[in-house]
């Protein structure tokens, strides 16, 4: 079988755009996932005592869920040669079926010996929930 290389994308190049949901579901998930049971990503009652505007999703779930931007568009997540962020406002889960939507969007801002960067922006509702996100692949 023979594979075909892909053309090396020029800058500019837009990803399409990627849409999950952040449900109290995902969150107890993750948690169990992670071994992270912290309460402020499932009670409403501790994310109140500590002063926080709800429920919130873990950081690192929606950090890594971002990235299925850009390992869905390479084809293979062994192509990311590193991901680095801020995390800038959290996402808060509402006690609804539906939950909230998060709003991931990426763009080539580099390319440069075969590597590929890209930029992402990750947003919930107006808010910025990523900062500074870049992503370099092999390309």
């Amino acid at each position: 079988m023979t594979t075909t290389a892909q053309a090396l994308p020029e800058v500019g190049a837009v990803l399409s755009e990627l849409r999950f949901p952040a449900t109290r579901a995902t969150a107890v998930r993750y948690a169990g996932a992670s071994n992270d049971f912290n309460p402020i990503h499932y009670s409403d009652r501790t994310a109140a005592a500590m002063g926080l505007p709800g429920v919130l999703a873990h950081g690192m779930w929606t950090m890594g869920s971002a990235l299925r931007i850009v390992t869905d568009w390479v084809g293979d997540p062994a192509k990311v040669r590193s991901y680095s962020l801020r995390f800038t406002k959290p996402v808060v889960i509402p006690d609804t079926d539906e939950g909230t939507e998060v709003v991931v969007k990426g763009a080539v801002t580099a390319v440069n010996d075969g590597v590929v960067t890209v930029t992402l922006e990750a947003t919930c509702g107006t808010e910025k929930v990523l900062g500074n996100a870049v992503v370099e692949v092999v390309w």
